[in-house]
């Protein structure tokens, strides 16, 4: 993934990886979105990388088959060891959504590796989560609806609220007491900085410890711009793929002012950190000989980029790229991306938010086919990585350092992929909500372009679904191009009408050029919907 124009103009991450103080301010921005974040900034120097121990990264055996990695580490002295760390994954918080595309009058279903969630807004206002499943015959709460702030199961209309009591059977006799057992599974939610948090152990109390806080987004000033993608990809390779700079300059060409392919090179990382909640440290480019960008990985799925720039008035700026994973089954993961910083800038302000996601999307679409495919042959060979990855000392520090933290706390997750261990999932994917009908088989038949019918059958190939059925600004925006098409189509007939039935040739001509700006503002219309419901295709690409 990467970053196009700055923070606040778009979310890719390519322009954020190395800001300088001779760029624009909307590079500068740009910079942010496409790095991987840390918790504090407190070791964002800069720093050379002449002056600096080798980090610890990946090198190969000369002769020796390159599928077998050796000297991963400076530590990994005792590399035939297995560290192994206490770690449950539902002893951790995750997040669900941004607090702002919460809907008022609907509840939401959510995932969590295979747990279904249903979050709502109750009648305070306050947020409810509960396990996606009614006890009386098992249908989808998410499929009901909100009744005076109560969660109504709308198969048999059973009404359930706040700890997950049943207030109200409508099959039951006027004087039967509702059973005791007719109630549901809840869970701790938290909003924290504009992001719902969910504790997804209903056994244990919260530990508000873990709860995630990011320095830079309480400063004074911060801004930031938010967006929420579904992705068809398992989480570990989103993250594989958030933390890897190496890739921007290729895989987002072109996407933004400083995403160039020619402007691929070998990078230099260091290592500051290492814990059995993540790893942190520094990198930049080699050939700048400096590395200003900091990284944090903390668990369970939280990245970090942050970077301090000093402005020519001598005023510390603060910018942050944060990306927040969560599985959401095998093959499948949601990801929320917040682009910001201390510093605004007036440009900024003259693109409309829902030109800012489109960009983000397209960036999580050229991203796609490839990162699909790596997850299908993880799943099929069945093999930790190393047996797989031919990782680079110069690209890919952050991916074996990742992989060989999943290696040391898989086993206390439902499934792993690791540097060298692996846990295979105990339960079978399931398919949900697979589409019916004609339209949704043409819109399957091409998956990349959306196919007819496009924004009525589920599929997460398909940007409709991945980002604008998540945003409310999104959603208003396409509601919004569509009343103005229908009525400007409506106004343009109108005047072509008129045009035809009028005697003079002032009038013609005045009603003519009417129509035509009209079928203009059709046109525009047409192209704003279609910016934020089609996927980005590559040129080279035979579809």
């Amino acid at each position: 993934m990467a970053l196009v124009n700055p923070p606040f103009l778009s979310l890719t991450p390519s322009s954020y990886a190395f800001p300088s103080k001779h760029k624009s301010p909307l590079v500068l921005l740009s910079t942010l979105s496409s790095q991987p974040l840390s918790f504090s900034c407190r070791r964002n120097q800069h720093h050379r990388c002449g002056a600096l121990k080798a980090a610890p990264l990946l090198d190969y055996k000369d002769g020796e088959d390159h599928k077998v990695l050796v000297g991963t580490s400076i530590e990994d002295e005792q590399k035939d060891e297995k560290v192994v760390a206490d770690y449950d994954w539902t002893q951790e918080w995750y997040p669900l959504y941004l607090t702002q595309d919460v809907p008022d009058d609907a509840p939401l279903g959510l995932r969590v590796f295979d747990k279904q969630l249903v979050l709502f807004r109750d009648g305070n206002g306050e947020f409810r989560c509960y396990e996606d499943r009614c006890p009386h015959r098992l249908a989808k709460l998410s499929e009901g609806q909100l009744i005076d702030g109560r969660l109504e199961c709308l198969y048999h209309g059973w009404q359930f609220e706040g700890e997950g009591k049943c207030v109200k059977i409508p099959q039951l006799p006027t004087d039967a007491k509702i059973p005791r057992s007719a109630c549901v599974k809840t869970y701790e939610v938290r909003d924290s900085q504009g992001v719902v948090w969910v504790w997804m152990s209903p056994k244990t109390t919260p530990n508000v410890n873990k709860l995630p806080w990011f320095e830079n987004f309480a400063r004074p000033g911060f801004q930031d711009v938010s967006t929420i993608h579904e992705l068809p990809y398992d989480h570990s390779i989103l993250l594989e793929n958030l933390m890897d700079p190496a890739h921007l300059p290729i895989s987002h060409d072109r996407t933004d002012w400083s995403a160039r392919r020619e402007d691929a090179q070998p990078l230099c990382f260091e290592v500051t950190e290492r814990t059995d909640r993540g790893f942190a440290g520094l990198w930049g480019r080699e050939k700048d000989d400096s590395m200003p960008n900091f990284l944090r990985f903390e668990a369970p799925c939280v990245l970090q980029n942050n970077r301090e720039i000093i402005d020519n008035n001598g005023e510390k700026n603060h910018f942050s790229g944060l990306f927040l994973c969560r599985p959401t089954g095998q093959g499948k993961s949601m990801l929320i991306v917040r682009f910001g910083g201390t510093k605004s800038y007036p440009l900024a302000k003259l693109f409309p938010e829902w030109y800012l996601h489109q960009n983000a999307s397209k960036v999580f679409e050229q991203d796609m086919g490839f990162l699909a495919s790596q997850n299908e042959t993880l799943m099929k060979e069945k093999v930790p990585t190393k047996e797989l990855y031919l990782n680079l000392r110069s690209s890919d520090t952050w991916v074996a350092e990742y992989r060989k933290w999943m290696d040391k706390v898989g086993h206390g997750m439902p499934y792993h992929f690791g540097h060298s261990t692996i846990s295979l999932p105990k339960e079978p994917a399931v398919v949900e909500h697979a589409p019916a009908g004609l339209i949704a088989g043409i819109s399957a038949a091409s998956p990349a372009k959306g196919g007819i019918g496009a924004m009525h059958a589920p599929n997460l190939a398909n940007r409709y679904f991945r980002h604008v059925v998540h945003c409310k600004g999104c959603r208003t925006a396409v509601k919004g191009f569509q009343v103005w098409k229908n009525a400007l189509s409506a106004v343009a007939v109108a005047m072509a009408a008129l045009a035809i039935l009028a005697s003079g040739r002032h009038w013609k001509a005045l009603l003519l050029v009417s129509a035509s700006l009209c079928s203009v503002g059709v046109y525009a219309c047409s192209m704003a919907i279609a910016m934020n419901t089609s996927n980005f295709i590559r040129t080279h690409r035979r579809l």
